[in-house]
């Protein structure tokens, strides 16, 4: 940009991204994980799932630990079982998920995937109207279920796995954040995450993961699916409330299932649109209510504070 008295001068990253609405931030986020995603899903051939999960959970944990500094200090045993359940929760999580990606379309994994947040939102609620969202959300795997006898059934098994590690990681987010400050704690799940993953994920890769090439990709899945997304909902969050942030992640499953069409020519059916229409709207009804209902609960406590919404380092 040229200043008043016609030198050039250049905004800061930090400064750049501050100045683009909040809202653009989430759908870029949104479609960069999605698109990390249908990069790792294209590299399954030359390099298997476990592999590319393990490459994508050191490239996250390396930034975090690079930006966090997390210390060290002396801490209690429940601390450090919750931790590292949280880095067992992540861990399963992206491993599940990727087993999903190279069985069946990307839109239909994560749209099952998604489940696992959405029954945490409506479980922690007493609404009446949440239980519209959950008759919505079981139409949609009832849509699916039309479908199933396409889909491969290991697929959706893992799938199906990858909600409940999702689910478990939202709950194991809030322990670990009442005894971690800041993102601490994420960046030591994910280091534990890496520990985990290396047996499987250098054994499978075996002599590709040599290859500087996979390597490259298998980076480029990291930085896509991890670096770019925490950057941006973290600028985001700072600006935005944290119900409405919740309610544009419940388009994820409509971005893996457009990444999936661009990019890997995976075409859905209607019943199986329908499904992810179900699941996106049951998504973001219950999130946004379950949102309001802790601002307000924060703000009788006199507590401000932004956080995510059923949201995590998902596919």
């Amino acid at each position: 940009m040229r200043s008043r008295t016609g030198s050039t001068s250049t905004l800061s990253p930090s400064a750049a991204l501050g100045s683009l609405p909040p809202v653009w931030l989430v759908m870029v986020s949104i479609v960069s994980v999605q698109t990390g995603a249908g990069v790792a899903k294209n590299l399954f051939d030359a390099l298997p799932p476990a592999a590319v999960v393990w490459l994508r959970l050191v490239t996250s944990a390396v930034l975090l630990v690079l930006l966090v500094r997390p210390a060290l200090k002396a801490r209690s045993r429940a601390d450090w079982m919750v931790v590292i359940g949280y880095g067992l929760a992540l861990a399963s999580m992206n491993y599940f998920i990727y087993q999903a990606f190279a069985r069946i379309p990307l839109g239909i994994a994560v749209t099952i995937e998604y489940l696992g947040p959405l029954a945490i939102a409506i479980l922690g609620s007493r609404r009446r109207i949440d239980l519209l969202w959950a008759g919505l959300a079981g139409l949609g795997v009832v849509a699916l279920g039309v479908e199933f006898a396409e889909l491969d059934p290991v697929g959706v098994l893992f799938a199906v796995l990858a909600a409940v590690a999702w689910a478990g990681y939202i709950l194991l987010s809030a322990a670990t954040g009442q005894r971690f400050s800041g993102a601490s704690g994420l960046a030591i799940a994910s280091v534990v995450g890496v520990v985990v993953m290396a047996p499987a994920g250098i054994a499978e890769g075996g002599a590709a993961l040599l290859d500087w090439r996979l390597l490259l990709f298998g980076l480029a899945v990291g930085v896509l699916s991890s670096v770019v997304p925490y950057t941006l909902e973290l600028n985001a969050l700072r600006r935005m409330p944290p119900r409405v942030f919740g309610v544009l992640m419940s388009l994820q499953p409509a971005a893996a299932a457009m990444v999936g069409l661009v990019l890997l020519g995976e075409l859905l059916t209607l019943w199986q649109w329908f499904a992810v229409a179900c699941v996106i709207t049951a998504s973001a009804g219950a999130t946004r209510g379950a949102a309001k209902r802790e601002e307000r609960l924060r703000a009788q406590d006199g507590v401000g504070h932004q956080g995510r919404t059923g949201a995590g380092p998902e596919g």
